[in-house]
């Protein structure tokens, strides 16, 4: 996918506002000028960003359940690093994306991107994961993880954000049907593998109804 199939796709998946444009737009072009003080994305992917990252961000919301208007459908997103998915799910949908991240100079640069941008629909909360729940209304309709950490470890730290009807939606790489087998066999949930449309060899596992086996 070229950044202009990129940037079709995405308006004619979600008929993107102006206004929204004009977010997305900043928002890479402050992502591309932090990457001179931290390492955000892969170098290689710079000339990419759209393709490799904004669309690869997007493709999930079409895997969740449309947020209702009128009703506060949050959306947690773990390890947020970059604000990939995060703040392209805050700018392209209705939900109330939180994501959550313990590394302070990216808490420093996805505040400052909630702030200038004016994301009302966007909240941060700086610490791990397994504090979360304790200062985020829970549960929460959507948790995601684009590059958090292998499956047993991401779920046993995130469930206490989810409730039954929770989804989990989570892209993975190529080992993705390893790391579908350790969540089958440390947990019970049902799940299903959707692919990626950013990347063949990777796929998108969808998880519902997890809870703790025994």
């Amino acid at each position: 996918m070229t950044e202009e199939e990129a940037r079709a796709w995405l308006d004619r998946e979600f008929s993107v506002s102006r206004e929204t444009w004009e977010r997305l737009d900043r928002y890479v072009a402050m992502l591309l000028a932090e990457m001179e003080h931290q390492n955000l994305i892969a170098e290689s992917t710079r000339d990419h960003v759209w393709a490799r990252h904004i669309v690869d961000s997007a493709q999930l919301l079409k895997l969740a359940p449309d947020a209702e208007a009128g009703k506060a459908d949050r959306w947690a997103d773990l390890g947020a690093g970059a604000g990939l998915p995060g703040m392209v799910i805050a700018m392209l949908s209705g939900y109330r994306v939180t994501m959550i991240e313990m590394r302070r100079k990216r808490v420093e640069f996805l505040q400052r991107v909630i702030d200038v941008l004016g994301l009302d629909r966007a909240t941060l909360f700086g610490g791990k994961v397994e504090r979360a729940a304790a200062a985020i209304e829970t549960p929460v309709s959507i948790i995601s993880a684009r590059a958090y950490a292998p499956m047993d470890r991401l779920i046993a730290s995130a469930l206490p954000l989810a409730g039954k009807r929770t989804v989990w939606i989570l892209p993975k790489g190529q080992n993705y049907q390893n790391e579908l087998d350790i969540a089958r066999t440390l947990w019970h949930s049902d799940a299903r593998v959707e692919p990626s449309l950013t990347a063949a060899e990777s796929a998108i596992l969808i998880l519902r109804n997890v809870r703790k086996k025994g």
